[in-house]
């Protein structure tokens, strides 16, 4: 699959469409999710051209992995929720549920979460 110049992370990482921003460095952006699935629903997306996380596992350097991961702990400390707890989660491919082509991890916090899949 070839990376989607058009897809909407796309788009909002080229300032085209606005964000609700927690978190920016070189390698990655956090914003709110505009369609909140519980109290607290934040991306964190990488600035890189990555489909899913095979892909950005193949093709990133070391410090984007490192950026990225980092990015997770760091915004949910931010969202003050790092204490209580948080669940991360990154859809892969259709059958894993992934709407948007540009990999991005999922922080639901600020309640219960409830099952892993139901």
């Amino acid at each position: 699959m070839v990376y989607d110049k058009n897809n909407i992370f796309a788009k909002i990482l080229r300032g085209e469409i606005p964000c609700n921003k927690i978190f920016e460095n070189d390698h990655v952006l956090s914003f709110y999710d505009i369609n909140p699935q519980k109290k607290i629903h934040a991306l964190v997306i990488p600035k890189g051209e990555y489909i899913d996380l095979d892909d950005f596992n193949k093709k990133a350097s070391e410090q984007e992995f490192i950026e990225l991961y980092k990015a997770v702990s760091h915004v949910s400390k931010l969202l003050g929720v790092s204490d209580k707890g948080y669940r991360m989660l990154s859809n892969i491919g259709s059958d894993g549920g992934q709407e948007v082509p540009h990999l991005h991890f999922h922080i639901f916090a600020g309640e219960k979460v409830g099952k892993m899949v139901s």
